[in-house]
């Protein structure tokens, strides 16, 4: 199977086309996987003793692995994933830009900060714009 746990995914097919997500937990004999915020399902869950509460619990259910893509956490795509042999170790790689999909995390998560930080910046561009043109159209009536 060529998602493994903590790899970020981009869902291909279903109602929950096209969000993007942390896989939770991997399952390669069953060949699906669980993705953080996709396939929610509702549960009752009953109380067990006098202190808890029962209630409906929301959980993530299992989804074939073949409807999610690797996110490169370098370029920031959805890729197909390569495999090269670094040394004696199996490397899985970015059919894209050509680098290790297997990043520490902590390089992952500074890339995602600059991703998060891009699209603020556009947003607050955006909002600026929209301030601009609405003072343009005032005067020019």
């Amino acid at each position: 199977m060529k998602v493994k746990k903590n790899d970020t995914v981009l869902v291909l097919t279903g109602k929950d086309n096209g969000k993007i997500g942390k896989v939770l937990s991997a399952h390669p004999s069953e060949n699906r996987v669980v993705v953080d915020g996709v396939n929610v399902q509702k549960r009752s869950k009953k109380a067990r003793s006098a202190k808890e509460t029962s209630g409906i619990v929301e959980q993530f259910g299992k989804i074939d692995a073949s409807n999610v893509m690797v996110v490169c956490p370098v370029c920031g795509k959805a890729t197909r994933v390569a495999y090269q042999e670094e040394g004696d170790k199996k490397v899985r790689i970015c059919k894209k830009c050509g680098k290790s999909l297997d990043v520490s995390e902590a390089k992952a998560a500074k890339t995602a900060k600059k991703a998060t930080k891009k699209t603020e910046k556009t947003e607050k561009a955006e909002k600026a714009e929209k301030k601009t043109t609405r003072k343009k159209k005032a005067d020019a009536e």
